[in-house]
C-alpha cells in the first residue's frame, strides 16, 4: 500500500481460457512446428490436450479462423493454414516466404518493378483498364473500415496496373512480389489512422495521371505512394530487416507488444 492508503498496483488481468488455447496453437503454426494444411485435431481431442472444455477450445478456434490460422476440413478436422497466402500461386512467392524475405528486400524490389510498371502503364493504359482502377477505388472507398478488405483492393489495383502497362514479361517478373504486399500493407492501416487514407489518396492520383498520360505525375505518385509504405511500415514500430512473413504473425498482437 503506498502512503495515504492508496492503491499503487493495479489488478492483474488475467488472459481468457480461449486466447491461450488459441495463442498456443497460434505460435506452432508461426515457427513452422505446425505446417499449413497439417492436421491439428478435432475440438474434443484439443479440448483433452489442454485440459479445457469444448466451448473454450470453439472460441479459441474461432479467433484463429478469424485470424487465418486455422480451416476446417469436409471431416470437421482442423487444419493448420495461412490464407493470407493463398493468392501465392507460385513457386516463387514461396520461396520468398520459405527463405523470409525481409521488408527492406521486398521494398526494394518493388521500387524497381513498380516505377517500370507505371512508366509503362501511363504510355499504354486504355479505356477498359482506367474503368477497371476507378472501380477499384470507389470500392476501396467502400471499405477503409476493413483493413484486411481495403489491402486486397490494394493488391489488385497494382495488378490492375500491371495488366494496363501491356508488357507480359513485366507484369509476370512483378507478380510474386507484389502478392507479399498484403501483409505488411494491412498491418499498416490496421495501426495507422492515416494509413487507409493515404493510400487511397495515391491510388487516386496515380490513376489521374494515367488518365491524362502524365508521366511524370504517375512518377511521382507511385514513389511517393511507396515511400509512404516503407514510411508507414516504421511508423508502426517494425525493424525494415524483419521478415515479412514474420511481421504478419505479429499484427494480431496488440499495440506496443
Amino acid at each position: 500500500m503506498a502512503a495515504g492508503g492508496s492503491e499503487r498496483f493495479e489488478k492483474i488481468q488475467m488472459p481468457a481460457a480461449y486466447r491461450l488455447v488459441a495463442e498456443a496453437i497460434e505460435r506452432e503454426i508461426v515457427t513452422g512446428r505446425l505446417r499449413a494444411g497439417e492436421a491439428i485435431g478435432t475440438e474434443v481431442e484439443l479440448g483433452r490436450q489442454f485440459g479445457v472444455n469444448r466451448s473454450t477450445v470453439r472460441e479459441g478456434i474461432r479467433a484463429l479462423e478469424e485470424g487465418g490460422y486455422v480451416s476446417r476440413g469436409p471431416d470437421r478436422r482442423l487444419y493448420a493454414s495461412l490464407p493470407r497466402y493463398s493468392r501465392l500461386s507460385s513457386r516463387m512467392s514461396r520461396a520468398m516466404v520459405l527463405h523470409e524475405v525481409t521488408f527492406r528486400e521486398l521494398y526494394d524490389a518493388t521500387l524497381a518493378l513498380e516505377m517500370a510498371t507505371v512508366a509503362h502503364a501511363v504510355v499504354n493504359v486504355g479505356e477498359e483498364s482506367l474503368a477497371a482502377m476507378e472501380k477499384n477505388i470507389a470500392e476501396s472507398e467502400a471499405v477503409m473500415d476493413d483493413p484486411v478488405r481495403l489491402c486486397e483492393l490494394d493488391t489488385d489495383f497494382h495488378a490492375l496496373l500491371a495488366k494496363a502497362a501491356g508488357n507480359r514479361v513485366l507484369e509476370l517478373a512483378r507478380e510474386p512480389a507484389s502478392l507479399l504486399f498484403f501483409p505488411t500493407a494491412e498491418m499498416i492501416c490496421r495501426r495507422l489512422p492515416e494509413g487507409a487514407p493515404r493510400m487511397l489518396q495515391a491510388h487516386r492520383l496515380i490513376l489521374d495521371a494515367l488518365r491524362a498520360h502524365d508521366a511524370a505525375a504517375a512518377a511521382t505518385w507511385m514513389r511517393r505512394h511507396l515511400v509512404d509504405w516503407r514510411k508507414g511500415f516504421e511508423r508502426a514500430g517494425r525493424d525494415l530487416d524483419e521478415p515479412v512473413e514474420r511481421v504478419y504473425a505479429r499484427t494480431l498482437a496488440p499495440p506496443g507488444e
